[in-house]
């Protein structure tokens, strides 16, 4: 699997101690002042959309929030907090969080992702997160074991993977005028995922419904992603269109496809007219190189 990498300094200092959080801890009158930096990173993308390398954390559209936690060794939240790209405070750099933790043992988790508004991923421990809101978005995580001794500095680095499929569903015809929404149902796969693992906790596939183009007589290319249950995993796919009121034009399932952690795989077909003689068949191209086409 491809990365994208990012450097976290930790910076300790052995003054300035406060008690401003709360742990139960040997040593919890001892905090040590904590600065977590998402620098630069490089991003790899060749199996999405080529490779390319990303200089600063700002320059990667797809990561849009970054939530950091500190979990103690009896699974406590020390410390979680959120920030989102479009909405950093003046003087504040996005990547860059501050804190304080008492001496002690720690996981450390990190998810980087993508954003719109009414989304909700929910952090709850090193092996549960869940998005509660209508989509899934593009998903990196890393989870580290972090030990704090005394108030010595001290430089962590880590390795954000992609942990998520990318499945597109691509019309060689043009949208009509009657068709509101597209819908993507999927047997397998989940919305949430344990971020130490990357793999869906649930495997009973979820429904993701996309508007459709803005203008008719256009082609569309609807986008959804899930977790998987493994790094490849085979689903069904049903596809809808449906009108204003939610009423479904067309309706095709594509049987058997298979899905890969940090792939795009397509399906391509018609959807808005002749769609019955069109979607009688499809062939299944294996090759992994930039992706998985399925012709529907």
């Amino acid at each position: 699997m491809k990365h994208i990498f990012f450097l976290a300094g930790l910076a300790l200092l052995a003054s300035n101690c406060t008690n401003d959080i709360n742990v139960e801890e040997d040593n919890s009158d001892e905090l040590a002042p904590v600065t977590v930096r998402v620098n630069s990173f490089s991003v790899s993308q060749e199996e999405f959309s080529g490779t390319r390398a990303i200089e600063d954390l700002s320059s990667y559209t797809g990561t849009k929030a970054i939530t950091l936690a500190f979990y103690s060794a009896d699974g406590t939240e020390v410390y979680k907090a959120t920030q989102l790209k479009e909405s950093m405070p003046e003087g504040k750099t996005f990547g860059e969080f501050s804190l304080s933790l008492p001496i002690g043992s720690y996981t450390m988790v990190v998810i980087g992702r993508g954003n719109a508004d009414g989304d909700v991923l929910n952090l709850t421990s090193p092996t549960a997160a869940a998005y509660t809101s209508d989509h899934v978005r593009e998903t990196f995580t890393a989870t580290q074991e972090v030990n704090i001794t005394n108030c010595d500095a001290v430089n962590l680095t880590a390795t954000l993977d992609r942990v998520i499929a990318k499945v597109q569903v691509v019309s060689t015809d043009n949208r009509t005028a009657n068709v509101a929404n597209i819908r993507m149902t999927f047997s397998g796969g989940g919305k949430d995922f344990n971020p130490t693992t990357g793999f869906a906790l649930t495997n009973t596939g979820l429904v993701n419904t996309v508007q459709g183009s803005e203008d008719a007589n256009s082609k569309t290319t609807a986008t959804s992603y899930l977790f998987l249950a493994t790094d490849e995993q085979t689903v069904d796919v049903t596809i809808e269109t449906l009108d204003a009121d939610g009423a479904v034009l067309f309706s095709k399932t594509v049987q058997n496809v298979s899905l890969r952690r940090n792939r795009l795989t397509k399906l391509t077909g018609a959807m808005y007219t002749n769609a019955g003689a069109s979607a009688s068949s499809f062939t299944l191209n294996t090759d992994w190189l930039d992706g998985n086409e399925i012709a529907f």
